[in-house]
């Protein structure tokens, strides 16, 4: 396998030390030799997995209150060095190779996130080592392997195992893609978080008034799955969620069974999910084609069910139905009876309520949580060439406006 690149020594230095032990032991009880840092170095230490300090390493102490760690070329030489091409250099000035990064940063979104965060707060934990790490593994990825991400812990020792100590070119390759998304998402949360303190000039706006918006806006999304086609079967698409999305949302459901999602599915389920996040009583929204064709309350939610599909039975055939309670049997065994649904989403759903759904297989059954707040942070909407970018309409408004479309709505049925 010549592509492969047997892992000999590591460096290890985590702000997240979530499984770095155990993995660490693995690496371990393979032969890996461990380098480590400040914090990392003492957990390792201290469950007794032998590692050497990068201060120890380099000859040169950590300094500056642990700004300056792992900048030095013995690390970023044993980094970066190409073998088969750089090995004479490494030689000459004692540099030796180092085949695995594992790292992750700072955790600077935590930081700003907390109520009370300083700007020294948050410039102190802008990471710069961590990420001059990564990007030097990434980009030699040819002879080295990063890993910044936990989940890949398993992953990695497992390929080891498979192939004699050693990871293929094509693991190598996915991993340094993963840690390019990883660094791009931690340097456009750091530009958000500090573009919204260039002070905002124009019309009404003082001086030195901070913006709700950034000067330029970072934001990651993570492909979720490919779809067979978009609005139309011509169009090509595929459905992508923030790194970070809202909760309770039709980006984080959990889908119990059915077809998978479409194009459609999704702009109606999330026009029927965000209307009865609205309603603090039992609520059911009927969407069809992104319009809520029924919205009612009840004592319960299968009066509420019903009283919506009554608004207009016509057009709730192969609707997306949306609960903000939980889905019980009684209310799942009526909908699936009286009427044909493309989507059920609702907070949570019983047992008894999937059995019952099962027996329409191609019906999309979704639990999506609870939810703690019914508004996102912005609404956003693409023009050719741009974004722009509002505050999200308010709870009071958005439920004033909906009574108005049903109170119109049921003027022109009498």
């Amino acid at each position: 396998m010549s592509n492969a690149r047997p892992i000999r020594r590591a460096l290890i230095s985590v702000s997240d030390k979530t499984g770095i032990v155990e993995f660490a032991q693995a690496l371990a009880q393979r032969g890996v030799d461990i380098l480590s840092t400040g914090g990392t170095a003492r957990l390792l230490a201290e469950q007794g997995i032998a590692v050497t300090e990068v201060s120890d390493y380099t000859g040169f102490p950590e300094m500056m209150d642990g700004r300056v760690k792992t900048l030095h070329p013995k690390v970023h030489g044993g980094v970066l060095g190409r073998r088969g091409q750089d090995d004479d250099v490494m030689a000459t000035h004692g540099i030796n190779p180092i085949d695995m990064v594992v790292v992750n940063l700072y955790p600077f979104a935590a930081t700003v996130a907390k109520e009370g965060c300083t700007l020294e707060d948050a410039v102190e934990n802008i990471d710069i080592g961590g990420p001059t790490m990564v990007r030097s593994a990434a980009k030699n990825h040819k002879d080295v392997t990063i890993v910044v991400n936990a989940h890949d812990y398993d992953r990695v020792i497992a390929e080891m195992d498979a192939n004699d100590k050693s990871l293929t070119l094509e693991t190598r390759f996915d991993l340094a893609i993963a840690a390019f998304e990883h660094t791009a998402s931690y340097d456009g949360m750091i530009a958000n978080y500090f573009g919204t303190m260039v002070p905002s000039y124009g019309e009404n706006k003082e001086g030195d008034e901070e913006s709700k918006f950034p000067r330029t806006f970072n934001q990651q999304f993570v492909k979720k799955q490919d779809m067979r086609y978009g609005e139309n079967s011509h169009q090509d698409a595929a459905f992508y969620v923030e790194a970070n999305p809202e909760e309770a949302s039709v980006s984080t459901a959990r889908q119990i069974q059915g077809k998978a999602l479409s194009y459609n599915n999704i702009a109606d389920t999330d026009a029927a999910l965000e209307c009865v996040k609205e309603f603090d009583e039992p609520a059911c929204v009927i969407v069809k084609h992104a319009n809520p064709c029924g919205v009612a309350l009840g004592k319960d939610i299968l009066e509420a069910y019903d009283r919506a599909y009554k608004t207009d039975p016509t057009s709730a055939f192969g609707g997306i139905i949306a609960f903000n309670q939980e889905l019980d049997a009684e209310t799942a065994k009526a909908i699936v009876e009286r009427q044909f649904v493309e989507v059920i989403i609702a907070p949570s759903v019983s047992v008894e309520a999937v059995e019952v759904v099962a027996a329409k297989k191609n019906v999309r059954l979704l639990e999506c949580g609870e939810w703690t707040t019914k508004t996102t942070g912005f609404d956003v909407k693409r023009v050719n060439g741009g974004f722009w970018f509002k505050t999200a309409t308010k709870a009071w408004y958005r439920l004033m406006t909906l009574k108005w479309f049903l109170s119109v709505n049921q003027q022109k049925k009498s």
